[in-house]
């Protein structure tokens, strides 16, 4: 059963699309059938897996507005061995256009509806505001990845998203949860990191992920290749920290539906 996750958070630069674009890539690694979606009008999980916005005739605006069905709008991510809904500026109108309609923050879910059984897991990156394309993919949605920087005014974007999460839960999506807390940028040598660290594992237990994405060079310097850090650096300390975390998302699915099983 194919499972939908959202990549948000209300603060921008904290590694969403860097974490949207290497995790899709990783699951692919991991024999795992991809999609890829971008929600954010800047495009940047488009153009950092290789697709040119600009050359993009249907993208996520098509999708939305029900211009084109989803189907027709995927492209392929090559580089990576995954499929990709593409954004680009359009995006923007359409979230003019959907403020006229009835069941506006439902358009995602039912455009996805016809093509979820091609694939395990469907990434979706949120763009860095809570706007009605963000609520869109969290109405569609069924788990929430948010990255994080280890910072103080980082904890309050956290609870600002948490509180939308449980309204949208309690309104719309009952099965929508925050799925993980992931540390980007870590520094595990900084004080105020393990502080902060040690705060997310007080309110959110084990839902802090135990892989941490360190400051890497080569992630930074992938997107303007059009690759995953997998692809252009598979040995650099960013793409093994990548593989790992969908490892252990992959472990934790495994032991859920264990549990389930038992019980």
């Amino acid at each position: 059963m194919v499972k939908i996750i959202s990549i948000a958070n209300q603060k921008g630069g904290v590694g969403k699309t860097t974490t949207s674009i290497n995790l899709s890539a990783s699951l692919a690694a991991y024999k795992k059938r991809v999609l890829l979606i971008d929600l954010d009008p800047q495009g940047n999980a488009t153009m950092g897996s290789g697709v040119n916005k600009q050359e993009c005739t249907l993208s996520a605006y098509h999708v939305l507005t029900g211009k084109n069905p989803t189907v027709d709008a995927v492209v392929e991510a090559t580089a990576g061995k995954y499929d990709l809904l593409p954004a680009n500026r359009d995006l923007v109108a359409a979230e003019v256009e959907l403020m006229k309609e009835i069941g506006r923050e439902s358009k995602l879910k039912f455009a996805l509806e016809e093509v979820t059984d091609r694939y395990d897991y469907v990434i979706i990156d949120c763009p860095p505001t809570l706007n009605m394309l963000t609520v869109n993919a969290l109405v569609a949605s069924e788990g929430v990845i948010v990255p994080m920087q280890c910072e103080y005014f980082s904890l309050e974007g956290l609870a600002d998203l948490n509180n939308t999460i449980k309204q949208i839960a309690k309104l719309i999506n009952p099965s929508l949860h925050i799925q993980g807390i992931l540390r980007t940028m870590y520094d595990p040598r900084s004080s105020l990191t393990n502080a902060v660290t040690a705060q997310l594992r007080k309110y959110f237990g084990d839902r802090v992920y135990r892989v941490s994405i360190p400051r890497n060079v080569r992630l930074a310097e992938a997107p303007s290749h059009g690759l995953p850090a997998l692809l252009y650096d598979r040995n650099s300390k960013g793409s093994i920290a990548y593989l790992a975390l969908a490892g252990e998302i992959l472990r934790l699915e495994k032991q859920q539906n264990a549990d389930l099983v038992k019980a």
